[in-house]
């Protein structure tokens, strides 16, 4: 049986805080830089309490205070906004997906200081031993850029484009069958002496872009990974919906023609033969054998291209069809389009809302903001950093 994750990263509690510091420390984490007011709010304590508790952890350098926005909208004197340090360490945060491996680090005051990136020249799924090592390295790469080493960090948080069960497992081997028989949170462990999590990559992207893009201050949303293949991330009333064996959100399995042709997943018809960047590309160069990826295709449509817009406006179509039964069942307010095939928003949006309206409901259908992720690619690596720093283990609460 697998190893239970770590609830939280290691991290000030090696200190030894005392139980209200630490209090304090971990809701600083968790929620970000916070006025002392909020803090007060967030945390239980009294005011007195949570003031004599900044007080002694700015002495020992692990926060620091700024002067923030205005306190109310018609102006007034600007509230003090309270963060943790550098010094109090450092979340990581690693993507791998089937031809990159990306990395981010942030401070636990939520501030990102450094990514780094890697195009393989291999399929993960063929060599998943060497996407973790080189993930370690990006890792340590990163680490040095801002002058940190291993000791300095809390935890790692990881992302893989397979959905995640809750006993840390491959839910779907079908799907990246090189990993079938790996944890992948105790394989990274292992190289590098540190407590990681993982998660489905599209839960990491929502999560990213809740922090530090387009999901900010949204209490339901639904993120769409739009690459090689389709995935989703689901947040429900302030929470990341994972569903009972930990595999919500594989809007890319849900099938459109129960008669079609048989998926990766092995079932028919799914919605990642229609809209998924592998079935895209191979449609597009039957008219452009030269095209090797999504970004190609993209810039084709976007210039004009008639077959390639064709084959984008129709996929925006299918996903329509798709999102409205999801539309219909938790009727969020906003739908997030990113990683690569994201870039083509302006060409997906009209015929997914056409797609939307023939299948959700009027209501719904209308009440929904489809975006563009704010994050682009480097979502799930900043996700996986939120999930090193714990954030998906509370109700999300708007950033200051």
């Amino acid at each position: 049986m697998a190893a239970a994750q770590p609830t939280y990263p290691r991290d000030l509690w090696r200190r030894e805080l005392g139980g209200t510091a630490r209090r304090v420390a971990e809701t600083l984490r968790l929620y970000g830089p916070r006025t002392r007011a909020e803090l007060v709010t967030l945390s239980g304590l009294s005011r007195p309490t949570v003031s004599a508790v900044l007080t002694d952890l700015g002495g020992a350098g692990l926060v620091s205070e700024r002067t923030g926005a205005a306190a109310r909208p018609v102006g007034g004197r600007p509230a003090s906004v309270v963060q943790l340090t550098r010094q109090a360490g450092i979340a990581v945060g690693a993507d791998i997906g089937r031809r990159h491996v990306r990395v981010a680090l942030a401070d636990l005051g939520h501030a990102v200081l450094a990514e780094r990136e890697a195009r393989t020249d291999f399929d993960i799924d063929d060599r998943p031993f060497d996407a973790l090592d080189l993930a370690v390295g990006l890792i340590d790469a990163a680490l040095a850029d801002i002058g940190a080493t291993r000791t300095e960090v809390v935890g790692v948080g990881l992302g893989v484009p397979a959905p995640i069960t809750r006993d840390w497992r491959i839910g779907s081997p079908p799907m990246l069958p090189g990993w079938a028989d790996l944890l992948p949170a105790e394989e990274l462990t292992a190289r590098l002496d540190l407590p990681v999590r993982v998660d489905n990559d599209a839960n990491l992207a929502t999560l990213g872009e809740y922090v530090w893009g387009a999901g900010r201050g949204c209490t339901d949303l639904v993120y769409v990974k739009l690459a090689t293949g389709i995935g989703a991330g689901i947040v429900l009333d302030g929470r990341l919906y994972r569903g009972t064996a930990g595999t919500a959100g594989e809007l890319g399995h849900v099938t459109l023609d129960a008669r079609g042709a048989v998926c990766r997943c092995g079932n028919r018809g799914c919605v990642e033969l229609a809209v998924g960047g592998r079935a895209l590309l191979a449609h597009a160069r039957q008219s452009h054998p030269e095209l090797h990826d999504l970004a190609g295709l993209i810039q084709y449509a976007q210039s004009g291209d008639p077959g390639c817009r064709r084959l984008i406006m129709d996929a925006g179509t299918q996903l329509g069809y798709a999102l409205g039964n999801l539309v219909n069942l938790i009727n969020p307010q906003r739908v997030l389009l990113g990683d690569e095939l994201g870039a083509a928003t302006d060409l997906l949006r009209e015929p997914l809302q056409r797609g939307l309206a023939e299948t959700a409901l009027a209501a719904a259908a209308d009440s929904v903001e489809v975006v563009q992720s704010a994050l682009a690619l480097r979502a799930a690596a900043l996700g996986a950093v939120a999930l090193a720093l714990g954030i998906d283990t509370v109700p999300f609460a708007t950033p200051v």
